[in-house]
């Protein structure tokens, strides 16, 4: 192997005996070993290193009872394969397990004495090949230690399956192509930590981690998964210090003081969180829901009554905890080596012995005895002590040993049972026992599947990690001060539907007043109505909520944007729902528009009445005077002046606002057109009654006045016609006068040919006032000249206020007032020109003679 020859030197002599190669140096490394066909190493934490001059002889101190039970776990698994007649059949398979002493320099070296062997002199082959010492390796627990290892065996393709190293650097297939693992990666922690974050709506995290390639790494992972798309953000990030530094504690501790997050995820070991939480209890800083990443999550040492105060009801993600039957039983067989007692060698089980029963096997230490040290005799009965060593009620780290062997022996067993011809290598090959390498369990490592008794499958995807699953912790604080950790559910991968978590929410157990998760955001959701507005130079989780503008809405929480509404609705007061916008008209149903309608129908019923009574009195000098068909056409034309001005009621549609100034122009024009000939009458017959003025009257016949009055009329229809062709008036939704109403309106469309429409009826109306002021003093006893400026006088102020009033009033307003303007002169012309009439008609018959009304015979000539 090329790693034996880069570590050892040759010694080549002329003599024909094989070649061998003798080690530069052999570390003194504790460790347990049995012999096999098959040698599997091990690499564990169960002591402490403390340095000396020589680098041959590391000290290390301490004894870690977990770490030797999950070795143990380790040598009841290859025991457990051994006496299974179906798994490899025929093989013994082997182990050699060191104590990496928690460094990196004694795992590193231990490593390199698995794949390369402790002895001294090594004979080889002629062909200068030998099988390694060792096929593949469990271990190591720590992720910098695996990424150092893996590093080197990965040259070689030997196979490393660790139980603990769960940094997402190691699955890089190219860096560690023979790297493997039955611990999810620390990728799938992280995703598993922020699914339990978002099931709580916590969007507000601290996050606390240690200053190695576990912590860095997790920390990576973590600011790149939880993204503010998704709601959630870091409020700090705080590296805890490898060693205890009062300060930088202080510091740290600080930070979490200050900060509104109330959630705090720890990817730490569990000597961090001790020298941290040494400084939370001194701050008394309380109130802060933990989440515990798998390395301290299960940690006893932090469950005493100082702590749990502070940690309890910490939620953490733990390995999947797994039943291994018949352990105990193998635990309990441990007996310790009395002949070997070495500092160095296979002395695991000493260790062990001298840790639980607190003594010293012969020869003890100088002064041991005389200190009231006790002599190990052997003898001691294990099943007597209260050690966890013998708990098997929650097996972790010790289920993914048991997996990690039972990987290594399904694999060897599929290599052993390839049939020749029919095989994964080169020409169809096989491996066999004699010539096996370890690239070659690395095929058959990565295409193993296989199910545990505890019911788990096995299998390694493309990236040596397993099928990921993780318990979900809560730290338990009971009123009488007792603490347990429980399982409340568990997160996992599924190959159908992905990432699934399942937790029992009430059994969770909540260390706050309220007994309810916590609230940990920077801000409040906005609420629909609102939108987001980010705090400069803050994260994205921090924001400011905005209520959205009038006509706009948003009808989610926490929405980047508001929407604007269509066109025909509005923002409801809330600003979240789109609403039907109020519309406004001239209605039939409000009472301005009640009393408009009855006004109109009111006029038009007096116009019918006095039309009724002129015509029942139609032979009386009263309605004979002054060409009584021209009275009869004005009744008829003020009707319709009334009348038009219900077009302006109601919702507009395009006739209505096509019609409604065409009717309202000519029956006007139609109206003034009347009186103006009435007037030009008046005026003749006065003169007609000086001498030599009788010709005049032949201008005003009965054609003459009929022909006049429809020239005059013709002009405004044929001004309607003109401004209906060109740009007609339509109805128009107007909302610049109310945001949340819309108000029908007509657009006159051309407002030259509605000024051209109205300045021809003032003309008219103008041109009617002057000839009847100048008739006014006339010598008549019933002068019409006089009612006639008097009716002109209300019309023509009625319609110089009209001009300002409309063009300020908006919306139905303006249409309000044009029907008043209609109303008004239409009323006024009526009274004037007809109230008089009928006064006398009606209340004084005896002034309704031809004397009376006449004082010359002249005014008889146009009689009818």
């Amino acid at each position: 192997m090329l790693l034996l020859h880069s570590f050892c030197s040759y010694s080549i002599s002329p003599s024909p005996q094989p070649p061998s190669c003798r080690s530069q140096g052999q570390f003194h490394l504790s460790g347990m070993h049995k012999t096999g066909d098959v040698i599997l190493g091990g690499l564990f934490e169960i002591t402490d290193l403390s340095f000396t001059s020589e680098p041959q002889h590391p000290t290390c101190h301490g004894f870690d009872v977990l770490g030797f039970r999950q070795a143990q776990t380790m040598a009841f698994a290859v025991d457990e394969i051994n006496r299974n007649s179906e798994l490899l059949p025929n093989v013994t398979l082997g182990y050699s397990l060191y104590d990496n002493c928690v460094k990196l320099g004694i795992g590193f070296r231990a490593a390199l004495a698995l794949i390369s062997g402790q002895e001294e002199e090594i004979v080889m082959e002629d062909n200068c090949s030998r099988s390694p010492p060792v096929l593949a390796i469990v271990g190591d627990s720590s992720s910098t230690r695996s990424i150092a290892i893996s590093t080197v065996l990965g040259l070689y393709r030997v196979p490393m399956v660790s139980y603990f190293a769960t940094c997402s650097c190691l699955s890089d297939r190219q860096k560690f192509p023979s790297f493997f693992r039955t611990i999810p990666s620390d990728a799938f922690q992280v995703n598993a930590m922020i699914q339990i974050i978002k099931h709580f709506g916590w969007t507000w995290v601290g996050l606390l981690i240690s200053a190695d390639d576990y912590g860095l790494h997790a920390a990576k992972s973590f600011q790149s998964d939880l993204s503010p798309s998704d709601g959630g953000c870091l409020a700090y990030m705080e590296v805890l210090p490898w060693d205890n530094e009062p300060l930088e504690l202080k510091r740290i501790v600080d930070v979490m003081k200050a900060s509104t997050a109330r959630v705090i995820v720890v990817f730490a070991h569990e000597s961090h969180m001790i020298n941290l939480m040494e400084e939370v209890v001194r701050q008394n800083l309380t109130g802060l829901q933990w989440l515990a990443s798998e390395a301290w999550s299960t940690a006893a040492v932090l469950q005493t009554p100082d702590l749990m105060p502070y940690l309890g009801g910490t939620l953490g993600i733990a390995i999947r905890r797994g039943e291994i039957p018949g352990l105990r039983d193998f635990l309990l067989e441990i007996n310790p080596n009395i002949k070997h007692n070495s500092s160095y060698g296979n002395s695991m089980a000493n260790q062990f012995w001298e840790f639980t029963f607190q003594c010293k096997f012969a020869p003890a230490p100088s002064g041991w005895v005389e200190n009231g040290g006790r002599i190990c005799s052997g003898d001691e009965d294990l099943k007597a002590v209260e050690t966890e060593f013998l708990d098997v009620s929650d097996l972790r780290p010790e289920y993914n040993v048991y997996k990690a062997v039972y990987a290594l022996a399904y694999a060897l067993d599929e290599l052993l049972r390839c049939e020749p011809g029919k095989g994964p290598f080169s020409e169809e090959s096989c491996a066999t026992l004699q010539t096996l390498q370890p690239w070659q369990l690395v095929y058959y490592l990565e295409r193993v599947n296989f199910t545990t008794s505890f019911g788990d499958q096995v299998s390694f995807d493309e990236n040596g990690d397993a099928l990921p699953i993780y318990d979900v912790m809560n730290w338990l604080w009971l009123p009488d001060g007792q603490t347990k950790v429980q399982n409340v559910g568990d997160v996992k991968m599924s190959p159908f539907n992905g990432e699934q978590l399942t937790l029992d929410g009430d059994k969770i157990f909540w260390n706050f007043e309220s007994k309810k998760p916590p609230r940990s955001v920077c801000s409040e959701n906005c609420p629909p109505g609102t939108r987001v507005v980010r705090k400069k130079g803050e994260p994205e989780c921090c924001f400011d909520c905005i209520p959205c503008s009038e006509g706009m809405i948003s009808n989610y929480t926490n929405s980047l944007e508001c929407f604007s509404c269509p066109e025909d609705f509005w923002s409801s007061p809330q600003r979240d729902l789109c609403v039907l916008r109020q519309t406004e008209f001239l209605s039939y149903q409000e009472p301005l528009g009640i009393c408009l309608t009855a006004a109109s129908l009111l006029g038009t019923f007096i116009c019918a009445v006095v039309l009724g009574i002129f015509i029942y009195h139609r032979s009386t000098p009263i309605v004979r005077a002054n060409n009584s068909e021209l009275s009869f056409n004005l009744l008829l034309s003020l009707k319709l002046c009334f009348l038009c001005s219900l077009l302006f009621i109601g919702r507009p549609r395009l006739w209505t606002c096509q019609l409604r100034h065409a009717a309202f122009g000519i029956s006007f024009v139609l109206c003034v057109s009347c009186i103006l000939v009435k007037t030009m009458v008046v005026l003749a017959v006065f003169k007609a009654s000086k001498p030599g003025g009788g010709a005049s009257l032949k201008w005003f016949g009965v054609s003459q006045q009929r022909g006049t009055v429809l020239v005059l009329t013709s002009v405004q229809a044929a001004i309607c016609t003109a401004w209906l062709v060109s740009s007609s008036p339509s109805p128009h939704k107007n909302t610049k006068y109310h945001n949340d109403k819309i108000v029908y309106e007509c657009i006159v469309g051309s407002t030259i040919g509605f000024a051209v429409l109205l300045g021809y009826i003032g003309i008219l109306a103008i041109l009617s006032f002057v000839l009847a002021f100048m008739a006014r003093n006339l010598p008549d006893n019933f002068n019409e000249a006089k009612l006639i400026t008097f009716s002109m006088l209300i019309f023509c102020a009625v319609w110089v206020a009209f001009v300002p009033a409309y063009v300020s009033s908006p919306g139905k307003y303006a249409d309000a007032v044009e029907v008043f303007a209609i109303l008004a002169s239409s009323f006024g012309l009526l009274v004037a020109l007809f109230g008089p009439k009928c006064y006398i008609i009606l209340l004084r018959p005896e002034r309704n003679t031809k004397k009376a009304l006449m004082g010359r015979s002249t005014i008889g000539t146009i009689e009818r």
